[in-house]
């Protein structure tokens, strides 16, 4: 009985060595069509750009507060902060898209599309600022927070109705 017992023990190596050629699931999980891929590439880039943005945003906040006030200061960021992503969305994130006509208007149509990102940008951090000390005395939690409520948003708005 004790030969029997070592022969159902399963041999393994052959199951080892064969290659695994029909099974990958990570293949198949992170496999995007082309347009797919261009959308991911461009929400990459407006995220870097973005996080450009953010450094301008906390710049000009932090070097107007005591000028203007915190919240004329948040206020005017945002402006400077958008002026700047709205550039470089124009000659990296969207290139080649939607640079047709005035630079003029589709600021104007930038800042008009993002008008309900600003509000969710910058009305999350006020309510933050107001609301929270620690945002109070160090605004850049607010700003961050506020960067994040509003960038779907605009990333959204500005494929389809600036950059397009």
């Amino acid at each position: 009985m004790e030969a029997n017992a070592a022969d159902a023990t399963p041999d393994l190596e052959p199951a080892l060595a064969a290659p695994v050629t029909d099974y990958q699931p990570a293949a198949r999980w992170f496999h995007l069509s082309a347009a797919r891929r261009k959308l991911a590439a461009q929400f990459f880039r407006f995220g870097v750009v973005g996080s450009l943005g953010f450094l301008w945003d906390f710049a000009t906040v932090y070097s107007m507060r005591y000028l203007i006030g915190l919240t004329g200061a948040m206020i005017l960021a945002y402006f400077v902060a958008a002026s700047m992503n709205w550039l470089m969305n124009r000659l990296w994130t969207f290139r080649g898209t939607g640079s047709a006509g005035s630079m003029l208007r589709q600021w104007g149509t930038f800042l008009a599309a993002n008008s309900l990102g600003f509000l969710l940008n910058r009305g999350t951090a006020l309510f933050l600022v107001y609301t929270v000390a620690l945002c109070n005395a160090h605004p850049v939690l607010a700003l961050v927070a506020g960067t994040f409520a509003g960038m779907f948003c605009n990333f959204t708005l500005s494929r389809r109705l600036v950059f397009r």
